[in-house]
Formats: C-alpha cells, sequence, structure tokens
C-alpha cells in the first residue's frame, strides 16, 4: 500500500494528491509539489494515510519547503498580487471588458513571465494593452482566457449547500450539465434556481445523478399504491439522500418511510400470492 496525502497552493483551494514516501508530514506543514516548472511551496490539509486502491499517477512528494523555497514563495505572492492591480489598472484605461481572475508567475529562467487569466464576453483587441502590461511589469506577458466555471475553479468560494464549491475542491474534471438532469432530480426548471457561482448548471447535478438513477429503479413511483409498517398508503414524493419515500395513509397522515420498509401493492400481491402456494404445497 502507498502512503497519500493531499496538500493546496491556496487556502481552502483545489486539493492535490502526493506520494507520501516514509517521511511523516503532519497537516500544516509546507512541502514542495512538482510542476513542469520546478517544485512550488504547497501544504498539508490531509496527513498521509495509506490507501488500499491503486492510486494510479500521483506525483511523489520533492520534500519538505526550505526556509528559501519559503521566502521564494511569499515574494512571489506579492508579486502576483501587485501584477494583477496592474493588470486590473490597465485594462480600465484601455476601456476593454474584461475581468482579471488570477495571475501566475514563472520566475525561473532567463526570461520571466507572467500570465493573466481572464474572462470576457467577447474577443477582446490587447494589442495596446499587452505593451503597456509588459512595460509596468518588466516581463514577458501572457493573456489567457477561461471559461466561467474554470473562473470558478480558480476563485473559489460558496456554493449555496454552504460549502467550498467543488470545482475548487475535489472536483477534477467538469463535465457538461443539462437541464435534463434537474428534470430526473426533480429540481425547478428555472436555471437561476439551480446555477452555481459560475454562472452555469451546477455540477453537482451531473455527479449525483446515478445515485437518483438507482433510486428510480428501486422505488416506486409517485402516485404508486404501497404497503408500509402502518398499512397502505400512496407515495407523494421521493427523498434520495436519505433513501425514503414520502407517503401518504388513508386517513391522511403524512410521513417519510425507509425505501426498504415500502413495498408497492403489486409485488405484495405477487408475494403473498407465491406465499400461498408454497403453504399449499406443503399441505399433507
Amino acid at each position: 500500500m502507498t502512503r497519500v496525502m493531499a496538500v493546496t497552493f491556496e487556502r481552502h483551494g483545489q486539493l492535490h494528491y502526493l506520494r507520501a514516501g516514509d517521511v511523516a508530514y503532519a497537516v500544516g506543514d509546507h512541502v514542495l509539489y512538482p510542476t513542469s516548472g520546478g517544485p512550488e511551496v504547497a501544504q498539508v490539509v490531509w496527513a498521509p494515510e495509506y490507501s488500499p486502491d491503486e492510486v494510479g499517477d500521483i506525483p511523489e512528494c520533492a520534500g519538505r519547503a526550505t526556509p528559501a523555497d519559503l521566502d521564494r514563495d511569499a515574494r512571489n505572492r506579492s508579486e502576483r498580487a501587485k501584477a494583477r492591480i496592474t493588470a486590473k489598472r490597465l485594462a480600465a484605461e484601455h476601456g476593454l471588458s474584461l475581468k482579471v481572475v488570477a495571475v501566475d508567475l514563472v520566475d525561473r529562467g532567463p526570461d520571466p513571465l507572467v500570465a493573466i487569466y481572464y474572462t470576457a464576453p467577447e474577443r477582446v483587441d490587447f494589442r495596446a494593452l499587452v505593451p503597456d502590461l509588459a512595460r509596468a511589469l518588466r516581463s514577458r506577458v501572457d493573456m489567457r482566457q477561461i471559461a466561467s466555471r474554470d473562473a470558478a475553479s480558480v476563485v473559489g468560494g460558496i456554493g449555496s449547500c454552504g460549502r467550498e464549491l467543488c470545482c475548487s475542491t475535489f472536483l477534477k474534471k467538469v463535465e457538461p450539465v443539462s437541464l435534463r438532469l434537474a428534470r430526473t432530480q426533480n429540481l425547478p426548471n428555472n436555471p437561476l434556481q439551480i446555477s452555481g457561482a459560475c454562472g452555469k448548471l451546477m455540477c453537482c447535478l451531473k455527479y449525483e445523478h446515478p445515485l437518483y438513477e438507482d433510486f428510480a429503479s428501486r422505488a416506486p413511483a409517485v402516485g404508486e399504491n404501497v404497503v408500509t409498517d402502518t398499512g397502505r398508503a400512496r407515495v407523494i414524493g421521493h427523498a434520495v439522500p436519505t433513501d425514503s419515500v414520502v407517503v401518504r395513509s388513508a386517513n391522511g397522515a403524512v410521513r417519510r418511510c425507509p425505501l426498504e420498509s415500502v413495498c408497492p401493492s403489486h409485488q405484495a400481491r405477487r408475494q403473498r400470492s407465491a406465499s400461498l402456494q408454497v403453504d399449499h404445497e406443503e399441505e399433507p
């Protein structure tokens, strides 16, 4: 088994996994995460644990961060913050309709690079902006447009559920989401009510969909007559997260019943018929 730990580059940022080897890392330790541009400082948020499953292509931790690594990381954070302010100011001066989302600094090598990530409703003409940015930042500048979903994962935030955004924590791959998934989950078709911080339909509709499909294959449909432990009732709703159904009894009482305790009427008839047949065969 392999010891695996989780680290982040930003507070409450997306989780990245590392092989811990035999070193005893603890939550809060600063370690080096290997990247294509060299090792970068990250913080442990999940202490190493043995993984019983195959971990796949997870990089090996490059060791603990040294004081020099921490100084470089702090310096780069300060430079990125200044570059972001400069980019916003110059974009406003040039009258460009873009939103600066994040700034990345590549300081290794003879030719430093500042990558500016932005969102925009349409194509932006940078012919006048980029030279001014390069002079102000004293570096090469690369403007990179990203989609609204990617911007939400970079910025982070709190979703309507009250937790950190899935895309900024654990969700690695963002897939297209359609209104059909909302209908399957009995959610309103109003996009304003089922949209995330990015303005698109919430990603959780996609990766929770198989749970709703599985529940629908096992549960009686809404409006179907069932037999419960207190008698006959009619299904008036589904509660997928709790694996239960909401029923209304003949006397009008409404309650929630675990799915395993509810039996559709036609199934109950088949079971009763089969039981009577067995009893008849066993008679002398």
